[in-house]
């Protein structure tokens, strides 16, 4: 079967017909499509029955969703088919020549497909497995609302794509973790739904900066010390971030035909961004999630004659993958490739050596996949070297002190582009566990994707639309 002639069936967001999207155009749409992201997550999934994935809320950060919502799958089935597909390309299992527009028509028609399944899989495994329990009789209809919500979440991706500033999938991430933020440290409604600003002194509050107000006037030095340590350790992340994103390498560059005149083009120590750790970090939190669903089908098992039986028994089989106290993993394969706030147990005297053992294993996972994902989507993008040789030959730019010639280009930026790949997939790995084993007001990962996706978008719209903007709102984003 022609995989090709599927591809015509599968409906697609024309792309614009100007080659450069104009700034109100691209406001308009990232506008629209961050309001219908935050509409959709309010939309609770009617027959709903019990969310058993309420107590994994911190993975929901992750994966871009709220569960319990329609589009509780979030952005979910997206990584996946962009990781399996990575890793497909990257091992030589699949070959696809992407230089050519046949080439990446049928690499992205192939990623959809693969999306597309694991938005039916995921809708199926979330309500079978009793992640999303249906009320009798509905089960077929939350699983519908699934498969929509996961397809609207895919098209909204592909709308942020080509009509606004950048990928959907780092728009919802980085709304849900700046959301999130934002509540952890000024949240004034306690989980009782009291209002702590009404009776400050004798009501618990639950946003980190009125915890630390309350401790001091309260003479709590164990919660004002936790506290404290927790806005202290999320500005030096949010800080030590902004100074690493400065790093980078420049390349002198001078125009062929003009003498006298030249450029630096500058190569980020990041090279490949954000996705490495979004990529990981899903990868984590979907084993996680997978686990917790294994645990709760398999806990407790139906005993007949005081035998465990059914799906049940089944399942109780996969529980390597993880056991779970509400939504913390506390064994197996979640527990020691997750994190555990090292900070705060020191501070509450909980720590135990096994934590420490846990934070190495993190460590180097996030190391290893941090890399891996980080030269999988560079040579599988275009910003392989070939790609910015043709950029930059296009441009009439050359190095200076070599003849124009491309493949000459493609030579020299080899040498730079695939150390700082992986020079850079290191070191975000680093990053991003040490700082999920320190703790914050979220999740280590959670603010390094939340820095790094908000200075990208910060960085294209300077680059591109900044004569477009009004004068105001130019002197802010010029700073």
């Amino acid at each position: 079967m022609d995989l090709r002639k599927i591809f015509n069936f599968i409906p697609e967001v024309k792309k614009p017909d100007e080659k450069k999207v104009d700034f109100k155009t691209k406001f308009k749409w990232t506008s629209i499509i961050l309001l219908a992201f935050f509409v959709l997550a309010n939309i609770p999934l009617f027959g709903l029955s019990f969310n058993a994935l309420a107590r994994f809320e911190y993975l929901a950060v992750i994966l871009g969703t709220e569960f319990g919502s329609i589009i509780s799958l979030g952005i979910g089935p997206i990584v996946m088919a962009s990781i399996i597909l990575q890793l497909l390309s990257g091992a030589g299992i699949i070959s696809i020549d992407q230089s050519t527009e046949e080439g990446r028509k049928f690499f992205m028609g192939i990623q959809k497909l693969l999306v597309f399944f694991f938005i039916i899989f995921e809708a199926l495994i979330y309500v079978m497995m009793q992640g999303l329990q249906a009320a009798e009789g509905f089960a077929g209809l939350v699983i519908f609302q699934l498969i929509l919500g996961g397809i609207m979440i895919f098209y909204m991706d592909e709308v942020s794509n080509k009509w606004g500033f950048g990928s959907g999938v780092s728009l919802f991430i980085g709304a849900g973790i700046s959301w999130r933020l934002f509540t952890s440290a000024f949240q004034f409604i306690n989980q009782q739904g009291r209002n702590c600003l009404v009776d400050f002194t004798g009501t618990p509050c639950s946003g980190k900066v009125f915890v630390f107000i309350q401790s001091l006037i309260n003479g709590s030095s164990i919660e004002l010390v936790s506290a404290g340590a927790t806005i202290l350790i999320t500005l030096l992340i949010f800080l030590v971030v902004i100074w690493t994103q400065s790093l980078k390498v420049e390349i002198p560059l001078s125009f062929g035909r003009v003498r006298g005149y030249g450029i630096k083009w500058p190569l980020s120590f990041f090279y490949a961004s954000v996705i490495p750790v979004i990529f990981t970090a899903a990868l984590i939190a979907n084993l996680q999630l997978f686990g917790g669903i294994i645990e709760n089908a398999a806990m407790p098992c139906l005993i007949q004659d005081g035998i465990c039986t059914g799906s049940a028994k089944m399942a109780s089989h996969f529980t390597w993958l993880g056991r779970f106290i509400d939504g913390q993993a506390i064994s197996g394969l979640a527990f020691w490739l997750g994190s555990t706030n090292l900070m705060e147990l020191v501070i509450r005297g909980g720590f135990l050596p096994r934590y420490l053992i846990q934070g190495l294993t993190h460590l180097i996972f996030f190391v290893i996949f941090s890399t891996l994902f980080a030269i999988f989507w560079v040579k599988n993008s275009e910003m392989n070297a070939k790609a910015q040789a043709h950029k930059i030959a296009s441009s009439g730019l050359q190095i200076a002190g070599f003849r124009q010639d491309v493949r000459v280009l493609e030579s020299i930026l080899d040498r730079y582009i695939m150390p700082l790949t992986v020079m850079g997939g290191i070191a975000i790995g680093i990053l991003a566990s040490i700082t999920d084993l320190l703790g914050a007001l979220v999740s280590g990962t959670s603010i390094l994707l939340v820095i790094m996706i908000m200075f990208q978008f910060y960085k294209n719209i300077s680059e591109q639309h900044t004569m477009e903007m009004n004068s105001k709102f130019r002197k802010f984003i010029e700073g």
